[in-house]
């Protein structure tokens, strides 16, 4: 059987471009490159090399400087090689804010290979969109969403069934975000809770000083997804 990581980078390096965007907008597939599905290759294969079904924490779509250099969502160059273990010839940068939030929540879970034994990141919209060069959200412009709508249903409908994925609880980060999340999981009937956490970035950004409140909250919440009473998993082929 296919493990989680062969299934993750089929679902990231097979997902199609989509057919039409508003006008200035674009989409872009960096797994489809070879440097950056490398990265995501290794990273997948240490920490997802099983089939343990996992709980979806879903962000909205990925940034051009993290997943988009990296291939891993929610994690920038620097995390890539400081807290999972994977060397790379990226060049520095500024720490990207929600990749340095994310792992001090992993950290206070145990750490990178406990955090990813229970929980599969990743986003609503797989690509990268940009409107003048700059990262762009799906839900940035109605016209947007409305274009996407059918391909973030295969987003979701893929990430649950092909992936194996957990589906008595997911989590959504960002308040916005997860009004989109609902009504597509209200359409598809995938997952029986969602569950909805400030996004990182808006928690670095706005309540800096209350980060070590705002990371004991989300392991508190993510902590209740640990043990369910009865976990229910998706069938995967």
């Amino acid at each position: 059987m296919p493990t989680f990581a062969s299934r993750l980078l089929h679902f990231l390096r097979t997902f199609p471009l989509p057919a039409e965007l508003p006008a200035g907008v674009e989409a872009l597939s960096p797994f489809r490159e070879p440097a950056v599905y490398d990265l995501l290759s290794q990273f997948a294969h240490k920490f997802y090399a099983d089939n343990q079904p996992r709980v979806a924490v879903l962000g909205i779509n990925p940034g051009r400087l993290g997943m988009g250099r990296t291939g891993v969502a929610f994690t920038d160059p620097g995390a890539l090689a400081e807290f999972c273990g994977i060397a790379h010839g990226l060049p520095r940068q500024r720490p990207e804010i929600s990749s340095q939030f994310v792992y001090q929540v992993v950290a206070a879970l145990g750490g990178p290979a406990a955090f990813y034994q229970h929980f599969y990141l990743g986003s609503v919209y797989p690509l990268v969109l940009l409107r003048n060069g700059l990262n762009y959200n799906y839900y940035d412009a109605p016209a947007l969403t409305k274009s996407l709508w059918p391909d973030m249903q295969l987003s979701l409908r893929q990430q649950v069934a092909g992936l194996g994925l957990r589906t008595d609880v997911a989590v959504s980060l960002g308040k916005r975000n997860a009004i989109f999340f609902n009504r597509l999981n209200d359409d598809l009937g995938l997952f029986e809770k969602i569950i909805v956490l400030d996004h990182p970035r808006y928690l670095m950004q706005y309540h800096r000083r209350d980060l070590a409140a705002n990371v004991a909250r989300y392991v508190e919440a993510l902590g209740e997804c640990l043990s369910p009473a009865n976990p229910k998993q998706s069938t995967t082929d």
